[in-house]
């Protein structure tokens, strides 16, 4: 289990590393997840210790959620005063997700639907 943690860490930070001396817009652990599943698909397996580790950090997902809600109590004032900017935003995002999401599905089934030459 250890071990499936040190991956993990050492993933983000190689995400981290890149991140910061390619000046990438992109956090450095979403980076370094990206590395990790590029590696997994490399290898075209996950180690049963990794997906043990995985497993237990699903169970206890909800656990990640309390300090967010804990800068939303403490940020109560700014959500007050930029509740209009912030629902727009909200709302827009998810729609382009939306129709970002149908665009791909449309493409990808439009490609399964074609015979591979």
């Amino acid at each position: 289990m250890l071990g499936a943690l040190t991956v993990i860490v050492i993933f983000q930070l190689a995400g981290e590393l890149l991140a910061k001396s390619l000046a990438l817009p992109v956090p450095g652990p979403v980076l370094g997840m990206a590395l990790l599943f590029a590696s997994l698909a490399w290898h075209g397996r996950v180690p049963p210790a990794l997906v043990s580790l995985a497993d237990g950090f699903t169970r206890h997902l909800s656990l990640l959620f309390v300090p967010a809600g804990v800068g939303l109590m403490v940020h109560a004032s700014l959500l007050e005063k930029d509740w209009l900017a912030i629902s727009a935003a909200i709302f827009g995002s998810t729609v382009l997700a939306l129709i970002a999401t149908a665009v791909v599905a449309r493409l990808v089934q439009a490609r399964l639907r074609k015979p591979l030459s």
